[in-house]
């Protein structure tokens, strides 16, 4: 299928580059703290490794589904090209406007979380030039020139062509597997880390028993923490490769994410400080911030701690790479993506021409990546505590281009007649799965749900998309 544009997208990624756009969109700032404020608490070192196992194989059977579309439809967009083929404008645009979200909220969240590196790791470096606080969050000159010097080198960057930003890519992507891989074999061959810490291996509620909902609360995070592997049919137009090898590329990005995920929770667990024989009592005395001072401040993040306990500064420094590697792989994944959702909604005019335009030079949507740049500069002023709130909305934005994409695998399954009932079964799959974690965070439970700023964020994102769509629908009339 041929895109309606007379200029073309440049066909220069390869299957690594494709690869490690993927998976640094997967991995970000959250696999490193994630240990200590969800996963242990919830379900325990085992537990997480199970629930992440079995929101990989969720993922896998999603994925499938992503890419039989993309051999149907091997052009930029991604699920809104999909969903707006097969239902129509007004759900592709729906589709569209929440997916949109998803992707360009994690761009200025990647920004800041540079400065949250810099906060615990090198404090003197950023924080200082105190500004003012938002919601309990401090914001301060230093981290504000770091988050906004980011954005603008790597817009330009993703300006100047999508093979530059791929190969740079590859190198973050390569950089942060090899930074974990040399953490979990220090783990493999140090004294600080014990498999006994790692009792119990799930985490029990109040009464004891074992937390079933603490490990289906760690299920429910699998479309925000894959959320990334849905880039690649977003640059879809742009491989030099067939895509065919696009279902490979997306079981890889999505298992070596879970194995990062896991490697680091069970680092986490197994290092422990001394004075503990178990990972409960520490987790629990990390929130209270009362650990030892040997830890040099940095008690209220676990993670952190186990790499210093393992290699001591020099671990810190390897944590520190996996970090910016996985934090600038994101900023670049997600330009990609949200510039060229924006792109191919300009091409269906469901957006102002101006976004599908592509640079004279390069044949990259410059303006797209101009308008996610002046968007994401915005954000880093307002604070990580407001970002958090639009992020935890915009998971909403990841359940539904699952769910839509499942969907319209099924109708084009069911209208070319040419796959077997398994894959259908395996679309359909998709649109439950979706639904569940679309309810699990706007319907009350204990686990998932989201907080209250989030769902006020949500509704006004809402009222948003139907003014700006009812605008939109009145001036093409």
């Amino acid at each position: 299928m041929e895109h309606p544009s007379e200029a073309k997208l440049q066909r220069k990624l390869s299957p690594l580059n494709v690869w490690a756009l993927a998976l640094g969109s997967i991995i970000g700032w959250g696999a490193f703290v994630m240990p200590g404020n969800t996963f242990l608490p919830n379900a325990g070192p085992v537990g997480t490794a199970i629930a992440l196992g079995i929101a990989a194989l969720i993922m896998i059977c999603i994925a499938f589904n992503y890419d039989y579309m993309i051999n149907h439809f091997p052009v930029a967009g991604g699920e809104f090209t999909f969903t707006n083929a097969s239902f129509g404008p007004t759900v592709g645009f729906i589709c569209a406007w929440f997916l949109g979200l998803s992707y360009l909220a994690i761009v200025p969240l990647n920004a800041t979380a540079l400065a949250l590196i810099g906060r615990n790791l090198f404090p003197d470096l950023t924080q200082w030039g105190y500004l003012y606080s938002v919601e309990g969050y401090s914001i301060y000159t230093g981290e504000l020139i770091l988050a906004i010097a980011a954005l603008l080198i790597f817009a330009v960057m993703s300006i100047r062509g999508i093979s530059v930003a791929g190969k740079f890519q590859t190198a973050l992507a390569l950089g942060l597997v090899g930074s974990i891989a040399l953490l979990a074999g220090a783990t493999l061959l140090s004294d600080s880390a014990s498999v006994a810490n790692m009792a119990p291996a799930f985490a029990a509620d109040e009464a004891g028993n074992l937390n079933y909902g603490g490990i289906l609360a760690v299920i429910a995070v699998a479309p925000w923490a894959f959320v990334g592997f849905d880039s690649i049919p977003q640059a879809a137009e742009e491989f030099n490769f067939s895509h065919k090898k696009s279902k490979i590329i997306m079981v890889l990005s999505i298992l070596i994410g879970a194995a990062l995920y896991i490697i680091l929770n069970t680092i986490t667990a197994a290092v422990l400080p001394n004075g503990y024989n178990s990972w409960v009592q520490y987790i629990a005395d990390t929130k209270l911030d009362v650990l030892p001072e040997s830890l040099n401040g940095l008690s209220a993040l676990p993670t952190f701690n186990a790499a210093k306990l393992l290699l001591g500064n020099f671990g810190l420094l390897i944590l520190g790479v996996a970090l910016v590697c996985a934090v600038l792989s994101g900023i670049i994944g997600f330009y990609m993506a949200t510039s060229r959702l924006l792109y191919s909604m300009a091409k269906e005019q469901v957006l102002p021409q101006w976004f599908g335009k592509l640079h004279p030079k390069y044949n990259t949507p410059s303006n797209a990546l101009i308008f996610v740049l002046l968007i994401s500069l915005m954000a880093p002023w307002f604070g990580r505590t407001v970002i958090g709130w639009v992020v935890d909305m915009s998971s909403i934005g990841a359940a539904i281009g699952y769910g839509l994409t499942s969907a319209s695998a099924f109708v084009q399954m069911r209208k070319n007649g040419a796959v077997g009932k398994v894959m259908q079964l395996n679309a359909a799959l998709g649109v439950v799965f979706s639904i569940f974690f679309a309810a699990l965070l706007v319907v009350p439970n204990p686990w998932a749900y989201l907080g209250p700023q989030s769902r006020i964020a949500l509704l006004i994102w809402c009222v948003l998309g139907a003014v700006f769509y009812f605008v939109s629908r009145k001036k093409k009339a």
